[in-house]
């Protein structure tokens, strides 16, 4: 299998004058974590849709484990889908729904599967009709994670669930990681994305803005930094990568740094500096500077 295991180069969908997806190129390597931050309208639905053969792209390709997408039978033996809104055979119960997606999937690990069901506090026995939204979800997870499919990919996975079930939605994710497999992660759980994912993308208006680790892209924005002093405050105004310096009392100084610290550092190393705090911005102070500050629903 090809160590890339999903990939679009240049796909755009266009609905008459309106662009959904505009030339996106993308690269989600075997193993890995990868988190997709889209708000709504912004082009994620259309997005997963054509990485997996769903939809029609009015140009450009997408390949699972170097399969097209466009061959949905041979690339979705490969794959199992979690989407945002799960429907099931209201007149099957969970039981009877897991074996019936166990049968015609790429295999499934049956004791995991089991284990699953219990740590997911799942009553298998009732049919589907009488299951609520978090239930619904937890019978499409636990399906997803128990198969040996390569490539698992989840749409807004947790928005059912409760704090506990998210605490094993995320040791699910870490398991499937270490079983070798691909997570794509849909969500706009930012702290989710930020605890289990090892690189994040970010879309806005059907573009892809920006692809970068975790730690990277957190690099890439300021991070607050608190420090107390006696004596003469530090110069700080001149200092590149410096800005909004304020008093935040007597001998203290609040002020965001961006970029590298080497130029702060010399500038605090002349001042008797007697405690220092570095606040990294969060995932989601990150999408909001990308988006504003208005709601990313």
């Amino acid at each position: 299998m090809s160590e890339i295991a999903l990939r679009a180069a240049g796909l755009t969908k266009r609905y008459g004058r309106f662009t959904a997806l505009d030339d996106l190129s993308l690269e989600v390597t075997a193993g890995e974590v990868f988190g997709f931050l889209v708000p709504n309208g912004a082009g994620k639905s259309t997005t997963i849709r054509l990485l997996l053969g769903l939809a029609r792209p009015t140009a450009g390709r997408a390949w699972v484990f170097g399969v097209g997408a466009a061959d949905v039978a041979r690339a979705h033996r490969l794959l199992a889908y979690v989407p945002a809104d799960v429907a099931l055979w209201p007149q099957l119960t969970g039981a009877e729904i897991l074996h019936l997606q166990a049968s015609t999937g790429p295999g499934v690990d049956a004791a995991y599967r089991a284990e699953l069901v219990e740590r997911f506090a799942l009553d298998a026995s009732k049919p589907a009709r009488t299951y609520s939204t978090g239930n619904r979800q937890k019978v499409a997870l636990i399906a997803a994670f128990a198969t040996r499919a390569p490539l698992l990919v989840l749409d807004e996975p947790t928005s059912g669930l409760d704090p506990l079930m998210e605490r094993e939605f995320r040791t699910a994710v870490a398991v499937a990681r270490d079983r070798g497999q691909t997570v794509f992660l849909s969500s706009h759980q930012l702290a989710e994305v930020e605890a289990v994912c090892d690189r994040v993308a970010i879309m806005r208006s059907g573009r892809l803005i920006q692809v970068a680790p975790i730690h990277e892209l957190r690099g890439l924005h300021r991070s607050e930094v608190t420090l107390t002093y006696t004596g003469t405050p530090p110069v700080l105004a001149t200092v590149a990568g410096v800005s909004q310096v304020q008093t935040a009392g007597e001998g203290r100084l609040r002020f965001t740094l961006t970029g590298p610290p080497s130029a702060a550092l010399q500038a605090l190393a002349a001042a008797d500096i007697t405690g220092l705090a570095v606040r990294e911005p969060s995932l989601e102070e990150i999408f909001l500077d990308y988006y504003g500050t208005g709601s990313t629903r």
